[in-house]
């Protein structure tokens, strides 16, 4: 009798099919396309309110325009960090760090906007004769923005290059993210840096020598902060469906296998690890102006930790989950810091364990478990 022999064969992995239509699209969410684009219509429309007669009906408060702006530039931040931590699998808690430096490479430039041909106050203050080498150039927007980009991007390059190098994964990595992210703050913190110290950069008046604090600059920024976040969400999305998406998501699920398969994993992540940054960075650049401060708070832990339960809560590899997450937390926020400050991070701490122990996937889960209820019916 004869014996035929097995060769084992390497595992398969067809990184080439995608999903088809609306969920193709949303990532097998079960929000329609439809809803997603009324929403961010809704977004995109909103601010141009705050330009109405203030006795309209509709006419939207500076208080109101300027605190969805906010809301947007963080749920940009979420967007980001799913990205890696939702797709690749690399839990980040430093993308504070990203973010404030964004907000300074732009605050930088709103310093020197508002001194005119002076020094900033702050290095008046410090008796400085002259501005910082890292300054110069600071007064042309273009310049600036090239900041913005560049700067977080920079570092995340670097930063990732070594730690993806070195294979530090898991636990460990977020805790060297989050390490560094304090040191970065205490950096910042002195005075000598350059960068304003404990109070950091405020007191903006222009942008392109517009006043920030008029209506039509309030809206534009609000409305700016919209388009890009429906532009990264797009971007993200048809990105995720490609293979390089596919790629990622093995990366999450089985990196020693991808590896066995032949793929060069360190650059996938690296530049998941970049992208997130620079995306971050742009957050933070929308932020300063609406916040009208970038001071080293921004470079907590804590709020690198907030980010995380942001994603958590939405629905982390959605993409769309993060950004509802942010928007929900951050509502909840703004209402208990002002009804019970003292107890808001005991009540973000409850959050974070109600997601963790009932909704692991998040609002989008929930959303994914009633409709299939619904169908059952």
């Amino acid at each position: 009798m004869k014996t035929e022999t097995l060769t084992p064969q390497p595992p398969s992995l067809d990184l080439n099919s995608r999903p088809r239509g609306i969920y193709g699209l949303l990532g097998n969410q079960p929000i329609s396309a439809a809803a997603i684009a009324v929403c961010f219509t809704v977004l995109l429309l909103m601010p141009w309110l705050h330009l109405l007669p203030s006795d309209s009906s509709f006419y939207l408060s500076a208080y109101w325009v300027t605190l969805i702006g906010k809301i947007m530039c963080l749920a940009l931040v979420a967007l980001a960090l799913d990205l890696v931590w939702g797709y690749a699998g690399i839990l980040s808690l430093g993308h504070g760090l990203y973010f404030a430096l964004g907000g300074y490479a732009f605050g930088m430039y709103l310093m020197r906007e508002s001194a005119g041909n002076d020094l900033p106050d702050f290095m008046r203050f410090l008796s400085w004769n002259e501005l910082p080498w890292y300054w110069v150039g600071t007064e042309y927007i273009a310049w600036a923005l090239l900041l913005v980009v560049l700067v977080p991007g920079l570092v995340a390059f670097i930063f990732g290059y070594f730690a993806f190098r070195s294979k530090i994964k898991g636990v460990y990595f977020s805790i060297i993210t989050q390490a560094m992210t304090f040191a970065a703050a205490l950096l910042f913190f002195r005075n000598e840096t350059g960068f304003g110290g404990n109070n950091g950069f405020t007191g903006f008046s222009t942008i392109l020598g517009m006043d920030i604090s008029s209506a039509p600059m309030r809206a534009s920024l609000c409305f700016l902060t919209a388009l890009l976040l429906l532009l990264c969400f797009i971007g993200l999305r048809h990105l995720m469906n490609q293979p390089y998406g596919r790629v990622l998501g093995a990366i999450r699920d089985s990196e020693n296998r991808l590896q066995y398969l032949g793929y060069r994993t360190l650059w996938y992540k690296l530049s998941a690890w970049v992208l997130s940054a620079v995306i971050a960075g742009i957050a933070g650049a929308l932020y300063v102006p609406q916040a009208g401060i970038i001071n080293p708070s921004e470079m907590n832990p804590v709020n690198s930790i907030e980010m995380a339960v942001w994603v958590a809560a939405g629905g982390r590899g959605t993409l769309i989950g993060p950004i509802l997450g942010a928007g929900l937390i951050n509502g909840v926020k703004t209402y208990f810091t002002v009804a019970a400050p003292e107890f808001w991070l005991l009540i973000l701490g409850a959050l974070f364990i109600v997601v963790t122990l009932f909704l692991p996937k998040g609002v989008i889960g929930l959303l994914d478990r009633f409709k299939k209820n619904k169908e059952d019916v």
